[in-house]
């Protein structure tokens, strides 16, 4: 036990709500952040690297779309099945075997000897990356200040976008340097660098002090917490109080109360937007060079390899915009409110998608209509961050009471997982069967469905505290969209 007396101290959890920002927290915050930039730069070279993959192993579009699905798939295990141990042996332990595990398979995704031994491996590395993600929010939410913590967060998945930024100019560089089919192996097993560099940052970093005050170790709680908040600090029971273990593997998925009169509502208005909106995400995301290649860059005279170059180039220029929609997504989503935002950027996906099946339909196709095109993958960068891509993130932990908050954000989340998995795996399939416009004009379908269900369940949360939201009547919530 800490030795600074009740009287002139206050309860840990107090001190972490209340303490300004400080240099540390920011320092924490980041550390934390870091792994989920990972998944971006994951998220962005399989993508540049798959034309090469194609061309050294082949396969069918059937097995290109489960290689680019496999890390996806591998993330939904590791967060949902292998996440909760972060609450058994502490975050700061996860921290370091999650990212070993991320170079382990990074290094043998680049000795992958066939197509089916990439899968296996892609498979392994999205454990590792799936792992990171309730690990890092958990630990970013236990140790931030009350004030403005959910902008945090937002901006500790906005990370991620600067990860899809570094995988563009690897892909950019390595492309130009080597432009051979081989190396994608070089881009694969690139991920080990920022991947070590984390590891070594992330040493020193403190386990979180509400976790280990839940844990009997209440003089290390109280020493983290004084050097983090500069207050003295004790532990009452209410810092030692633990809640029920939250649902591991399956069980997190399988939660029946989310389905009853109560909560039906708010299990629609979170999981199905979330789903819709991560198959035109991952869809997209992840197969921009192809597109752009057989959208504008292509042509008679180009090689293999300078269609790979042109169509990388274009998309690290086009991933700007994905970093552009996470900054107006956080100075934002507390000024005009969750559900605006989210309709917003449905309407702009929806229509961006389109311009772009509409520039491949022209004529003269996607070559004679390239301002169109930049235009397309930007406005669908910038809403699809600005919008969805935040808020679905975000309303979970907001809609549901606190009874059931973890298994309603981990219900959605499954969801959104199981979108992107669906857009990673179906893309090539149907962009062989359909074709680029017709493709392209499916996925911006979803999106104006994504639109309708916002509105139709909307529950806006700005202004409204947890408590309010949590009350059993949700009808008065429905009447405003923006509070006043």
């Amino acid at each position: 036990m800490t030795n600074s007396s009740p009287r002139t101290s206050q309860p840990l959890g107090a001190a972490l709500d209340g303490a300004p920002m400080s240099r540390l927290h920011m320092r924490f915050w980041l550390l934390a952040g870091l792994g989920i930039l990972l998944d971006g730069f994951d998220f962005f070279i399989i993508g540049v690297a798959n034309p090469l993959i194609a061309k050294d192993f082949g396969g069918s579009a059937a097995e290109r779309g489960l290689l680019s699905a496999a890390a996806i798939v591998g993330a939904v295990f590791g967060a949902a099945a292998l996440g909760p141990l972060g609450d058994r042996i502490g975050r700061s332990r996860i921290f370091k075997v999650d990212l070993w595990l991320f170079v382990v398979f990074s290094v043998a995704c680049a000795c992958a000897w066939d197509i089916w031994s990439l899968i296996v491996f892609r498979l392994l590395l999205g454990v590792a990356v799936g792992l990171d993600y309730p690990i890092a929010a958990s630990y970013v939410a236990e140790i931030l200040p009350a004030r403005n913590r959910g902008r945090w967060l937002v901006s500790a998945f906005s990370l991620q976008a600067a990860g899809i930024v570094l995988g563009a100019v690897t892909g950019v560089v390595i492309l130009l340097a080597l432009p051979e089919t081989g190396s994608w192996r070089i881009m694969l097993g690139f991920g080990v660098v920022p991947a070590l560099l984390i590891i070594w940052l992330r040493r020193n970093v403190p386990e979180s002090p509400r976790w280990l005050a839940q844990n009997g170790r209440e003089a290390e709680a109280c020493a983290i917490t004084q050097a983090m908040t500069g207050r003295d600090c004790h532990v009452t029971e209410a810092d030692r109080e633990r809640g029920e273990s939250p649902p591991e593997g399956l069980k997190a998925f399988l939660q029946p109360q989310l389905f009853s009169r109560r909560l039906a509502r708010r299990t629609v208005f979170t999981a199905v937007p979330w789903f819709l909106m991560d198959i035109a995400t991952y869809g997209v995301g992840i197969f921009t060079p192809t597109l752009l290649a057989g959208l504008a860059l292509g042509g008679a005279n180009a090689t293999f390899i300078s269609d790979d170059i042109a169509s990388t180039e274009g998309t690290a220029m086009l991933d700007v915009f994905l970093v552009i929609g996470f900054v107006l997504a956080i100075f934002l989503v507390e000024r005009v409110g969750r559900v605006p935002l989210q309709l917003a950027g449905f309407a702009m996906m929806t229509v961006a998608l389109c311009l772009l099946a509409v520039a491949e339909q022209l004529p003269g196709g996607g070559d004679t209509h390239l301002p169109l095109i930049f235009v397309g993958f930007a406005l669908f960068n910038t809403f699809m961050n600005l919008g969805p891509n935040a808020t679905t993130f975000t309303l979970p932990a907001e809609v549901f009471p606190s009874d059931v908050r973890a298994a309603g954000h981990g219900f959605a989340a499954g969801c959104g997982k199981l979108g992107a998995a669906l857009g990673t795996f179906l893309f090539p399939v149907l962009l062989n069967a359909v074709g680029t416009s017709a493709l392209l004009y499916g996925v911006a379908a979803t999106s104006a469905l994504g639109l309708l269900v916002t509105w139709c369940f909307r529950i806006e949360t700005r202004g409204r505290s947890l408590e309010e939201l949590s009350g059993r009547e949700t009808a008065s919530l429905a009447a405003r969209v923006t509070p006043p």
